[in-house]
């Protein structure tokens, strides 16, 4: 039997942080300045305990290069070490003094100090052969210069060093100058540290100080401080964005989640631009990730944002999630936080939501679909635009105290414009679905609700009958439509109302156009003809009907019919190129007469 302790060999140890620790080399700089801003606010909290004295300097963070000796040194104005705790918190690795520190003056998790693990300080090895540190603590007495190489070997001594704080001076490695660019690497610290809580100042070439970052992110303030102008203005900053976004939403969870967040939903250039959401992931003001895409729900596509989780459970090198199970807490609380976003916008800003509202309803309509909850959220705020301008709700068309009834709407206003006025002049409007989605959505609510009913324009024009009283039209019209099994059906449309017009069953109809996008999708576009259950029905009030049929047995008479029947496809679709001609033929007979 045996008993001990395992250890680790530095010289095994440092080869495994340059290599593997992190995914990415930059986020050395993201871990240096974070622990700096750790160190400030150490300081700053025990001042406030009266543990230390203030003695008016404003907190800050310097970052300069020196191309000649090869270096990059940042330095903070921080809590500060003496030889005792950086022998405790930095010759042994992943002892935290974050951990310590909130352990006597914070409680746990409620600090906003960064550091966790205690290995972030060894991440400068990523690119560095050798790194000095000074520091001085904020109790006084002497400072202590730390140095040690890429293979962990490290030694130290007493120093003079002014005020408290740390400087530490990395010796970039030969085939790592490029850091030394400060262009590059003012680059690495916006991405990084553009939300840290102090102010971080690079020293450019000519030795002038430039702060990079914003101290006061807009998502860690209360909403109601914050202007739609800062919000539009913050959106295209962060995600390079020329123009405003549609929609936002300002989330602060406090209970039993706590992170703080603004979402936004952009405007899409082209028909080919990304639908996928893109969040960005903050710890403490401390950028993360780029994309944590499981942070919002999969259905709520088009979705750009800002979280920041300090509660978030990540691994050593803060770049990926260990626990899912909160990750899902999250993206369930910000589809909620959308959903009263529309509602609160819907009964407080129904103006400003309808004029974006176009371009936003496609990605509510398939949340509704994928998500019942986000549905049953939502669905007295989804708005349907109406021909003639104007939006309404679906509740809003039926009319109060209306459960059901019968929608009309039409897919392209402008070629079924004749079927559109029919309807307006009865006193109905007529929704617009000009897009595939619309379509799934109105059947998804016909799904939820049997008593609802969407109907196309062309669908039905009143009571009919089969055409057993006027059997000679019937056969006239079959005939010149070189369709024998033409359903033919007549109504009174008016004297003034068109000769024919083609009305297609709405079931029919859907199954048609779902084989339509089926035969394009497989690439035979042509395989699949109008549907076969087309109607005809026949205006028997319009006097070229009444003609027509007193002339029956006329040698025009079928040439008549013809173009009667290609006028009502003219009405309902685009004609097809041999049934143009016939239609410029017939039309070229009858008018030169």
């Amino acid at each position: 039997m045996a008993n001990g302790s395992l250890s680790v060999d530095t010289e095994h140890l440092f080869p495994i942080i340059k290599k593997w620790l992190y995914s990415e080399k930059d986020i050395f700089v993201r871990e240096v300045i974070s622990n700096a801003c750790d160190a400030i606010t150490k300081h700053k909290r025990l001042v406030s305990l009266g543990e230390a004295a203030d003695d008016g300097t404003d907190y800050r963070v310097t970052v300069s290069v020196n191309k000649d000796e090869q270096t990059i040194t940042v330095t903070d104005n921080g809590i500060g070490m003496d030889a005792e705790e950086v022998d405790k918190y930095i010759n042994n690795i992943a002892l935290s003094g974050a951990l310590d520190f909130i352990s006597r003056y914070e409680g746990e998790g409620s600090s906003g100090i960064i550091g966790h693990f205690g290995l972030g300080f060894y991440s400068m090895f990523i690119v560095s052969e050798k790194v000095e540190l000074f520091s001085k603590s904020y109790k006084g007495g002497e400072g202590v210069h730390w140095i040690c190489d890429s293979e962990g070997n490290f030694n130290s001594e007493a120093c003079e060093y002014e005020g408290h704080g740390t400087r530490i001076i990395m010796h970039v490695a030969d085939d790592e100058t490029a850091y030394l660019d400060t262009v590059k690497l003012r680059t690495i610290l916006e991405r990084y540290c553009a939300f840290m809580p102090y102010p971080i100042a690079l020293t450019d070439a000519e030795g002038k100080e430039n702060v990079i970052n914003d101290t006061d992110p807009l998502w860690q303030r209360n909403p109601q401080d914050v202007t739609d102008e800062q919000y539009n203005e913050f959106y295209k900053k962060v995600f390079n964005d020329y123009q405003d976004p549609l929609f936002r939403v300002h989330v602060v969870a406090d209970y039993p989640l706590n992170f703080k967040g603004v979402l936004f939903i952009p405007r899409r250039k082209t028909g080919y631009d990304s639908t996928e959401s893109e969040i960005k992931l903050f710890y403490n003001s401390v950028f993360v990730a780029d994309n944590i895409k499981e942070a919002c729900p999969d259905w709520l596509v088009n979705i750009k944002g800002v979280l920041d989780c300090p509660e978030l459970p990540l691994n050593v090198s803060r770049s990926y999630l260990q626990n899912d199970v909160y990750v899902r807490k999250i993206a369930s609380h910000i589809a909620k936080k959308i959903a009263d976003r529309v509602n609160y916008l819907f009964n407080n800003e129904r103006e400003a939501l309808e004029k974006n509202w176009r371009d936003m309803k496609p990605y509510f309509e398939y949340a509704c679909m994928r998500d019942e909850k986000f549905a049953e959220r939502v669905n007295d705020s989804i708005l349907i635009e109406k021909v003639g301008g104007g939006f309404c709700t679906v509740k809003e068309y039926l009319g109060e105290g209306n459960e059901g009834g019968d929608i009309y709407y039409t897919n392209d206003a402008a070629a079924q414009s004749y079927y559109v006025d029919m309807y307006r002049q009865k006193g109905k409007d007529v929704l617009i679905f000009d897009n595939l989605i619309d379509n799934n959505y109105a059947q998804f609510l016909e799904s939820k609700n049997d008593k609802l009913k969407f109907k196309r324009i062309d669908s039905a024009f009143g009571e009919g009958t089969d055409g057993g009283d006027s059997e000679a039209l019937t056969g006239l019209f079959r005939k010149a439509s070189g369709k024998e099994e033409l359903k033919v059906a007549f109504a009174d449309l008016g004297e003034d109302g068109a000769a024919a017009l083609i009305s297609l069953p709405e079931e029919g109809r859907r199954i048609a156009d779902m084989m339509r996008m089926y035969s394009i999708s497989s690439g035979n576009p042509e395989q699949f003809d109008f549907p076969a259950d087309e109607c005809l029905t026949i205006n028997r009030a319009n006097p070229v009907i009444k003609a027509l049929e007193q002339d029956e047995r006329s040698e025009d008479a079928e040439d008549k019919a013809k173009l009667i029947y290609l006028s009502a496809l003219l009405l309902s679709r685009t004609l097809k190129a041999e049934e143009a001609k016939e239609f410029i033929r017939l039309n070229n007979k009858f008018l030169a007469k």
